[in-house]
């Protein structure tokens, strides 16, 4: 029979009062007691229900999510997820508010940080943006016992409590080892970035570069493309790199707007004809990839990663821990044949 706080009281020989004012960190008791009760909960082995505790004061959660404003497919999935796990949380007595944010723009990203934090919720969880002023109100939110999460990409030097995402580094070295085992020999590729000022592209960037460099040197990386995440904008960028480029052997798309990629490969005669990769399962790319566009997809669950944000998020309110292994988000790779339904 689990210990119960009858017992602890019982054993140390004092109140229950005493006993949740300890339990609950509240002030009205002696040091010496205080000590005496925790040394007791030690003894006896007793563990809290915090949930049950949370439900008889009414304790309330409040979260926060900031999520880019762009048009995104992935971003929509995140956005949905967001809103599916708001309304599944309710009967957990939490409440979770949804910003958007323009895309790629630390002043903004700064500005709501601020915004929420002044409505004193409990947890914030954002798509980061790797600059010095993000991390700065980061460390305000901290201070003020806001626990920030990171989304998607993450923020390192900063004061987030957890990273909600794939290993950006690992998703890029996959990347080139598909692409590499593709072409099977010398040629050029390219590759389109959303934006360097994000680090979850960056770091993809870096591994695939890596891998090429060290087990593909033989094919040669073409400068740069960055897209913005725009649809139009990578079209015509897509367009004149397959125009420009008689030597491309392949592609790598490691942000969004795929949307305008697989326009741009559509109306070229090679278009059909190159190996290419890209990220995020959506409408789009699973089209490309049955229509034999695209040849790989790399995802992560836009879902599993909002319900991790919420599951740290609250265990750090509980001052409670939570299981490594079930916040880490997998790489999935999808190929046409095996495509979820």
């Amino acid at each position: 029979m689990r210990p119960t706080v009858h017992d602890i009281a019982e054993k140390a020989g004092v109140s229950l009062a005493t006993v949740d004012r300890v339990l609950n960190n509240r002030p009205g008791v002696k040091a010496k007691t205080r000590a005496l009760v925790e040394q007791t909960i030690a003894e006896i082995g007793y563990v809290r229900d915090v949930a049950a505790a949370n439900l008889a004061r009414k304790r309330l959660y409040r979260f926060e999510f900031l999520i880019p404003d762009s048009d995104n497919s992935f971003l929509d999935q995140l956005r949905t997820a967001v809103h599916e796990v708001a309304s599944l949380s309710r009967i957990e007595r939490i409440e979770i508010g949804i910003r958007q944010v323009a895309a790629f723009d630390a002043p903004a990203l700064v500005h709501a940080m601020r915004a929420a934090m002044a409505e004193g919720p409990d947890g914030i969880a954002m798509v980061a943006i790797d600059e010095d002023s993000v991390r700065a109100v980061t460390a305000q939110a901290s201070e003020a016992g806001i626990a920030v999460v990171t989304l998607v990409s993450d923020l390192p030097g900063s004061p987030r409590i957890h990273y909600a995402g794939i290993d950006n580094l690992a998703a890029g070295r996959t990347a080139a080892s598909l692409l590499g085992r593709f072409l099977g020999s010398a040629g050029s590729v390219g590759v389109i970035v959303g934006s360097l000022n994000a680090r979850d592209h960056r770091e993809r960037l870096a591994g695939f570069e890596h891998v090429i460099e060290r087990s593909y040197p033989d094919i040669r990386i073409l400068p740069i493309i960055e897209g913005r995440d725009d649809p139009a904008r990578v079209e015509i960028l897509a367009g004149q790199l397959l125009t420009e480029h008689s030597e491309l052997a392949g592609l790598y798309s490691l942000g969004a707007g795929n949307r305008g990629l697989v326009k741009a490969l559509r109306a070229h005669p090679r278009g059909r004809h190159l190996p290419v990769i890209a990220h995020e399962l959506t409408a789009t790319t699973r089209a490309a990839l049955s229509e034999g566009l695209f040849d790989a997809v790399l995802n992560q669950d836009a879902g599993h990663e909002v319900r991790s944000a919420v599951r740290v998020m609250k265990a750090q309110a509980d001052g409670l821990h939570t299981v490594d292994a079930q916040e880490r988000i997998r790489i999935d790779i999808f190929l046409k044949d095996n495509m979820p339904q």
